[in-house]
């Protein structure tokens, strides 16, 4: 899987709309969940895209402090259903803070995490901070990964 970090207005029209349409199959489609997932906060994000033979397959988005959070985030992450054997949530994510360090160094990272992901985060680092919430009827926590 190749990887690459863009802004908003780096994307190709192409690559826009093969992240919107992974997003709406994951977040929409396979978890059942009616929501805006097209939300105006994409123009402000840093775009982290991993590609194989052309086709967009795992993906998230990163917000600078204040952007989104107090802290610098991750959100919006996603894996093909049929690429999840190969890793390439772990190989995305890593690759996220990676990119983040680089830009914001010492940087505390902060995440809305599905409650079920909550094993995959630990081992990236993150720990939960409060209470579990809904988030468009889905469970989610609030982790921080400290630098």
């Amino acid at each position: 899987m190749e990887i690459v970090a863009k802004t908003f207005d780096e994307l190709s029209t192409k690559e826009l709309y093969q992240i919107l349409q992974l997003r709406s199959e994951v977040f929409v489609v396979e978890q059942n969940c009616v929501y805006q997932d097209v939300d105006g906060k994409d123009k402000k994000a840093l775009h982290i895209i991993g590609s194989k033979k052309g086709k967009v397959v795992a993906y998230t988005r990163v917000f600078g402090p204040g952007d989104y959070f107090e802290n610098v985030s991750i959100g919006r992450v996603v894996v093909a259903k049929e690429e999840r054997k190969y890793g390439f949530g772990k190989i995305i994510m890593t690759a996220s803070i990676d990119i983040i360090g680089k830009r914001f160094p010492k940087s505390t990272i902060e995440l809305s995490a599905q409650t079920y992901l909550l094993k995959f985060y630990n081992e990236l680092g993150f720990v939960i901070e409060g209470e579990e919430y809904l988030e468009d009827g889905i469970p989610h926590i609030r982790m921080l990964k400290t630098e």
